[in-house]
């Protein structure tokens, strides 16, 4: 049965449903609850007016985007929204769209709901005066939290920005000191089986499922028309591909992201494994009787799709939401960048973002434009001809002479 909630006037109104002045610090809504732990797995099964449960430390901006696409009317995380570490823009992106957003104080919530179950968010007395919510199902309180509103999430995140000097830092520490383990990256050690998807002297799209790939890719459209590039996706890249109306040629990836869709697609199947061997990834596949090939190595999935394609001689490497700030990456949840700092190394020159490519490509005219002219061009032909006795004269005579000379 649909949760519902009552309006001020006392009529109830649907799942999901906002309640009160929205201007409010806290609001009363109303919907079914999905629990989930990993965010990018959530939100593939959301509807609108659902409360999504999860437990995410320092919401990064993609997931934040993806939870408000989804329609999610409120957030419920079990881990700190934004840990303090650094400008995470998620828990503002979620507040503006008007989305309740609460952090609970441990991830008991889990294990006292299903998926599905109604509950409702209410306000609840001041905690040492921090708005504060309770959550409800039918009736019983079964946990409360800190409801994170606009003008607390603004502050903290302006304060974090005059802070972000440290945050590079320990991230330029932890970059060097991985860059030895990952050295393989720059070295050329990492062996690449025998392929069937052709990268020699091709365009190549590496897409991963981050920030503004959807316009990205909309941008490139064009270029993916004249061009017909190899399309590389690095694990959910793939369904964002697939929303798109395009198909990859190979999918990379760790594959715990990537739907079942997807990955029988038709593409090539490329699990990145540890440089120990273990696969995670290798095991869905198995259970699901695709055939893939393995390649061990350091760093992540979407710099081995990279590697795949230089390796393999790409002759352009255009990039779909790749991190390329400080805060992306710490979005991303990276500690140091030594991975993608030395497969940007390595690939050099031929490596370039999907923004620039939409700026300084021009598309070649479609066959649309032209068949207008000629049809533009006859048809004032015939025009002429005909308000004109003697070329009108001329046409009959030529068409005369031309079914002679066809039997007519």
């Amino acid at each position: 049965m649909a949760a519902t909630r009552s309006s001020p006037s006392g009529a109830p109104s649907p799942t999901g449903a906002v309640s009160g002045d929205r201007r409010a610090t806290v609001r009363t809504v109303a919907g079914s609850v999905r629990p989930g732990r990993r965010t990018k797995l959530l939100v593939k099964h959301l509807v609108p007016g659902d409360i999504a449960l999860i437990d995410h430390l320092d919401i990064d901006r993609v997931s934040a985007e993806e939870l408000i696409a989804a329609g999610t009317v409120a957030v419920l995380n079990c881990s700190p929204s934004s840990g303090g570490s650094y400008p995470n823009l998620g828990p503002q992106l979620l507040v503006e769209a008007g989305i309740v957003l609460v952090d609970l104080p441990d991830g008991s919530l889990f294990g006292a709901v299903s998926d599905g179950d109604p509950l409702t968010i209410r306000p609840a007395a001041a905690d040492e005066g921090r708005a504060s919510a309770e959550i409800v199902r039918k009736g019983v309180v079964l946990a409360r939290g800190e409801v994170l509103d606009l003008e607390r999430v603004c502050a903290e995140t302006e304060a974090r920005r005059k802070e972000v000097g440290d945050a590079l830092e320990r991230f330029a520490h932890n970059t060097i000191e991985h860059m030895r383990e990952e050295r393989e990256l720059l070295t050329g050690r990492i062996a690449l089986p025998r392929f069937a998807t052709d990268f020699r002297d091709r365009s190549t799209l590496v897409v991963v499922r981050g920030v503004g790939h959807q316009h990205d890719l909309r941008a490139l459209r064009p270029f993916i028309r004249d061009m017909r590039p190899v399309i590389v996706a690095v694990d959910g890249g793939a369904d964002a591909l697939l929303e798109e109306g395009l198909t990859p040629n190979m999918i990379v990836g760790d594959m715990d992201s990537a739907g079942e869709a997807a990955l029988r697609c038709g593409a090539e199947l490329v699990v990145h494994s540890y440089p120990d061997g273990r696969a995670p990834g290798r095991h869905r596949l198995e259970e699901m009787g695709l055939a893939f090939k393995l390649v061990p190595a350091p760093g992540t999935s979407q710099d081995v799709a990279m590697l795949i394609a230089a390796e393999k001689g790409a002759r352009l490497i255009v990039s779909v939401g790749s991190q390329f700030n400080l805060v992306e990456f710490l979005d991303r949840n990276r500690k140091g960048m030594s991975s993608t700092f030395l497969t940007r190394l390595r690939i050099g020159e031929i490596l370039v973002d999907a923004k620039g490519v939409s700026r300084l490509y021009q598309p070649r005219p479609g066959l649309t434009p032209l068949l207008v002219v000629i049809a533009a061009g006859l048809i004032a032909m015939v025009a002429v001809v005909g308000l004109t006795p003697a070329l009108r004269d001329v046409a009959e005579l030529l068409w005369l002479k031309l079914q002679t000379l066809f039997g007519g």
